[in-house]
């Protein structure tokens, strides 16, 4: 017996054909060569032959060459292939088919296979079983295939809720802290005070929706008026609430007309008595007589005032040791006095004006705010202020806002 006999005979395709006729077969193929990676033949070409394996491993795949490319089953020695292009009435490749490793294959072309169907017709059914075990299997792996993309769809579709969920919650949090900015600048002076031979200035930027920035103008009498600067250390929300309460009680305090130390100090006191989040403040309370340009002031741990004078010299007020707000019961406070020569004008602000950086993570620091005020002598308050934030905007160019920015200013009208 022949090599070609012995492997056609272990072929499920011809297990009933007799010796005699095994051998007529095997006379009438043809071999073929494939080298690995190379296509034998491919889908939705015209088919007249099928072919036997001899040795080697071929692919079946279907949209090759595609991103949908799938590959449907492997065949090994013994195993064969495109048989469907011969059951197909118009003879189209169903599958391409393409060498896994380099291959040696038999041809059988559509007329010796049709032959041997009239000499054997029980072979037609033989054939039906073997495509009828191959579609099963096809059949059963599609169902795996569909199952499994089943399963992905619905885990997409759960992802794709849980990412609608997350979409409305943010939806419904960006809201809130809008609704919550809205209140927190709400509770900010509406209207800048106005008392004869000066004039005010203000403005207040959060970093985010809401910030624990704050100024305040308390009026005390025809004559007096408090002015506020605070800064919550922290951010977002927790600073936001800890502001308004420290607001709400310093604005209670100072309308007692009690010394600006002595206020601080009561409203440190109420802070340490509610307890809560551990957060403190700085703070700058001072007392403006309208009529002198006298401002009497305590400072808790916050930034130095800056003063300019007519002439265009500026600088930062004398430093004393001085204690933020909401840590301990003994508050050491800084208590200092500068009076406002006709012309000059103080600036109070928070540490975003000075701690805003640029793109190579550069401060912009005192002695840059002092050398644009020194530019800014004789000008009303609203001018100050407005000056100082297109300063910390242009400094900051593209880099994003590192901490809230608060800035008032008082200037005297010139003698």
């Amino acid at each position: 017996m022949s090599e070609p006999f012995d492997l056609l005979a272990r072929v499920p395709l011809f297990h009933s054909l007799p010796p005699d006729e095994l051998e007529r077969l095997a006379g009438e193929l043809h071999e073929v060569s494939l080298p690995a990676g190379s296509a034998l033949f491919r889908e939705g070409e015209a088919g007249d032959s099928f072919y036997v394996i001899l040795e080697g491993r071929l692919e079946i795949v279907q949209a090759q060459e595609t991103p949908d490319e799938r590959t449907l089953a492997r065949r090994g020695p013994g195993e064969f292939v495109g048989e469907m292009s011969l059951l197909n009435p118009e003879g189209v490749r169903t599958a391409a088919v393409r060498a896994e490793t380099a291959a040696r294959l038999w041809q059988m072309t559509s007329d010796s296979f049709e032959a041997l169907i009239r000499r054997h017709p029980r072979l037609a059914y033989d054939v039906a079983r073997v495509l009828s075990a191959r579609m099963t299997a096809a059949q059963q792996e599609a169902i795996e295939d569909l199952t499994q993309k089943n399963q992905q769809l619905r885990q997409a579709y759960r992802e794709l809720e849980a990412a609608q969920a997350q979409l409305v919650e943010k939806e419904r949090l960006e809201r809130e802290l809008e609704v919550a900015r809205e209140i927190q600048m709400s509770v900010l002076p509406r209207e800048l005070p106005g008392l004869p031979g000066l004039s005010f200035g203000a403005q207040i930027v959060p970093a985010r929706a809401v910030g624990g920035d704050f100024y305040d103008f308390i009026p005390l009498d025809e004559r007096h008026l408090g002015i506020v600067v605070g800064d919550v250390a922290g951010k977002g929300v927790p600073a936001a609430l800890f502001m308004t309460q420290t607001q709400a009680l310093l604005r209670a305090t100072a309308s007692r007309g009690m010394p600006p130390a002595e206020a601080l100090r009561q409203v440190n006191r109420q802070l340490l008595s509610r307890g809560g989040a551990a957060l403190f403040i700085t703070v700058l309370y001072g007392v403006l007589d309208g009529e002198q340009g006298e401002f009497v002031y305590a400072r808790a741990g916050h930034e130095l005032p800056l003063l300019v004078l007519p002439d265009g010299e500026t600088r930062a007020m004398p430093l004393g040791p001085g204690q933020p707000l909401g840590l301990w019961p003994e508050l050491l406070l800084d208590e200092q006095a500068v009076t406002l020569p006709p012309g000059g004008g103080l600036v109070l602000y928070s540490d975003g004006l000075t701690d805003a950086h640029n793109s190579a993570k550069e401060r912009l620091g005192s002695e840059r705010v002092l050398a644009r005020l020194a530019t800014l002598a004789g000008q009303p308050a609203g001018a100050l202020c407005e000056a100082l934030w297109r300063q910390v905007v242009d400094y900051r160019g593209d880099e994003p806002a590192y901490d809230d920015v608060t800035l008032v200013a008082v200037s005297r009208d010139p003698g």
